[in-house]
């Protein structure tokens, strides 16, 4: 099984750091938004894919305008939330990335599906400041569900910090925040 972590669009929150980490729910700008469409002819999408988005206004919007009109199956999971890398032993979340509220998902993204079968916790916290080896279970059980789907490929909307998370955790390398990738950068692994 192939993961395409993919990270989403430019979003408010990049545009004057470090103030700007303190926005609450930062959409996409103009720029995160050609970014996103630009994803339709890089991955182009049929009805048999599916994509897990991070459970953020940035994420769920660069994989609905990816997904434009394709009736793909979206899943949303705090397991790709948005992840500190390294982690910070008593750090705390930046405002930006606080996950959305679940009936704010459901409303205002009604076309995706929602992973509940984790506790409110982690629906509330995230995996942003969890130890190393707290995500590392938790990632586990993310690449377990991914095998469940029996597809050859999935894609993954997310984070910088997370996709690199996952990406250490999975090839075994000592990877640093140089290796972060770009507004709709991407990365295949191989599970």
């Amino acid at each position: 099984m192939e993961l395409v972590f993919i990270r989403h669009g430019e979003g408010e929150h990049t545009l004057d750091i470090p103030s700007s980490l303190q926005k609450t729910d930062p959409c996409l700008t103009a720029n995160g938004i050609k970014q996103a469409r630009f994803l339709i002819n890089q991955f182009p999408l049929t009805s048999k894919d599916t994509i897990i988005i991070s459970p953020l206004r940035r994420t769920l919007e660069t994989a609905c305008i990816w997904s434009g009109n394709i009736d793909c199956r979206m899943i949303v999971s705090p397991l790709v939330s948005p992840r500190m890398f390294p982690i910070k032993p008593e750090s705390n979340s930046s405002p930006c990335d606080k996950i959305l509220n679940l009936e704010i998902i459901k409303l205002e993204f009604p076309t995706v599906e929602i992973d509940e079968t984790f506790s409110q916790d982690i629906w509330h916290e995230g995996i942003n400041t969890l130890s190393d080896i707290n995500f590392i279970k938790l990632a586990k059980v993310f690449i377990s569900q991914c095998k469940k789907f029996k597809q050859e490929k999935i894609y993954i909307v997310s984070h910088d910090g997370t996709i690199t998370s996952y990406r250490q955790m999975i090839s075994g390398q000592n990877l640093s925040r140089n290796d972060f990738p770009q507004e709709t950068g991407w990365f295949q692994i191989s599970c």
